[in-house]
């Protein structure tokens, strides 16, 4: 078993960054951030395995996801936030290789951090 403990979350208006961090109890493989917002469905923002990163289109050159195994803590930085990034925001982890976009893919899920965009 993983814990996940997230934190970061917080209100900040357009054009403003926020940093996220997710503390686990023991190293995995991949770790990743989702989001959900109210009415839709959970979705990928951006995954790391050792050195490989991944991102949804969305965030790309907006957000930065990094990790440091000594501490077996994701972070994932959001520069210039928009409103349409409003929404909870989760993170997970998995030991084994899959499509890092995928929710079923994770059997390790935080219990989620809020982050509000708005002016």
């Amino acid at each position: 078993q993983v814990q996940l403990v997230e934190s970061g979350g917080g209100s900040v208006q357009p054009g403003g960054s926020l940093k996220l961090s997710c503390a686990a109890s023991r190293y995995t493989y991949k770790m990743a951030w989702f989001r959900q917002a109210p009415g839709k469905e959970r979705e990928g923002v951006a995954a790391i395995v050792t050195s490989d990163r991944y991102y949804a289109d969305s965030v790309k050159g907006r957000f930065t996801i990094s990790r440091d195994n000594g501490k077996n803590t994701v972070y994932l930085r959001m520069n210039s936030l928009k409103p349409e990034d409003t929404a909870t925001y989760y993170c997970a982890a998995v030991d084994y290789a899959g499509s890092w976009a995928v929710v079923g893919n994770y059997n390790y899920w935080g219990q989620g951090t809020q982050v509000t965009v708005s002016s």
